[in-house]
């Protein structure tokens, strides 16, 4: 009898999350998710190992304290998709010989930990960004290195405590585990837990960051009606568009750089939101069904890979330190850029605006 559910249990072929939607199992194995589930795997390692070579091989990217958090997201999530290869493996029926009660728990609490601490990242950065432009003066006083050691530390120490209670069978993280049979039937959601979750970690986290990028472009924009303001009543027409440029462009790049992160958070709560709503109504019994777990769910995993896409649109910093870790498999290709970057021949006569 062991041995006969043992073998139901690890890796059945006629368990698929998918299978509602009436595909054929003639490849001895669930399509679907094998194919989704692979392929945000790949992009999440491929994506987050990008991301933390251009850290380390770009030091103008280090200017901001904010890449620390950046960093550790990145870490985080890498970790997430090497960890997407468990479902993977025990889909392509690899892992015959683990308990999957053990290794569905493993799974899906160390995805809602690697993921907690990419939410509080995100929230610390928000609160970075806030004190940096509220308190500029003292910024460096209040946001030390060893401050900024101690808060990652306390991320993650914070993350893992808080889903340690599904251990001790008070409630389910998430539906990160849902792949394995064992998860998706036996162990259920707890509305207590839930509330705890949200109230602990999703709630605060949302909030802070509401709050934050809120009070950051109010003061934004404020500042700059005010120079707008103030060069149009003192200054005449041709220094004051001087003057408005060069006050306007002082403040352009933490401006540009508060905008590349508030993409980065919106992104990140815009592929997760669905996945708490749906958390929030199977936890209370209001609704289930185990295509929008899996959809919902692997949703708020891709994530892991927009950091990196959101990076390279939007950051021309981190496009040059794309271009150089990159330019020693395409030398040409670098050669031709260098080229057209290249400065026009410098006039013989000297330029009176470069004279001291």
């Amino acid at each position: 009898m062991n041995s006969s559910s043992d073998a139901n249990q690890s890796g059945s072929p006629s368990f698929c999350l998918l299978g509602s939607m009436g595909y054929s199992h003639s490849m001895d194995t669930c399509v679907l998710e094998v194919v989704v589930i692979l392929f945000l795997t790949v992009l999440i390692i491929a994506g987050n190992l990008v991301v933390i070579f251009v850290f380390h091989c770009a030091p103008l990217l280090h200017h901001h304290t904010t890449s620390h958090f950046i960093q550790t997201m990145a870490y985080a999530d890498l970790l997430v998709g090497v960890s997407c290869l468990v479902p993977s493996m025990s889909l392509l029926h690899y892992l015959r010989g683990l308990n999957e009660e053990l290794t569905c728990k493993g799974f899906g609490y160390m995805v809602s930990v690697l993921k907690s601490v990419s939410m509080a990242s995100l929230a610390c950065i928000s609160v970075d960004r806030y004190i940096a432009i509220t308190r500029p003066l003292s910024y460096t006083t209040l946001v030390t290195p060893c401050r900024l050691r101690v808060c990652i530390v306390l991320i993650w120490v914070y993350s893992a405590l808080i889903f340690l209670p599904s251990f001790f069978r008070w409630g389910k993280p998430g539906y990160h585990g849902d792949i394995f049979k064992w998860c998706a039937l036996s162990w259920k959601t707890n509305p207590a837990f839930s509330t705890f979750i949200v109230a602990l970690l999703y709630a605060p986290a949302a909030l802070t960051v509401c709050f934050t990028y809120g009070s950051i472009f109010r003061i934004c924009r404020q500042h700059t009606r005010e120079i707008s303001q103030r060069q149009a009543r003192f200054s005449p027409q041709t220094e004051g568009d001087k003057g408005e440029r060069g006050e306007r462009c002082e403040g352009c790049p933490d401006k540009r750089y508060a905008m590349v992160l508030f993409r980065i958070t919106s992104v990140f709560y815009v592929l997760w939101m669905p996945y708490i709503l749906y958390f929030l109504l199977e936890s209370a019994g209001l609704y289930h069904h185990e295509v929008a777990s899996f959809l919902t769910t692997w949703l708020a995993i891709s994530n892991s890979f927009c950091n990196c896409l959101i990076y390279s649109l939007s950051n021309s910093v981190f496009r040059k330190g794309l271009g150089r870790l990159f330019s020693p498999l395409f030398p040409s290709c670098h050669g031709c850029t260098e080229a057209k970057k290249a400065p026009a021949p410098v006039s013989l006569r000297p330029d009176p605006r470069c004279q001291v």
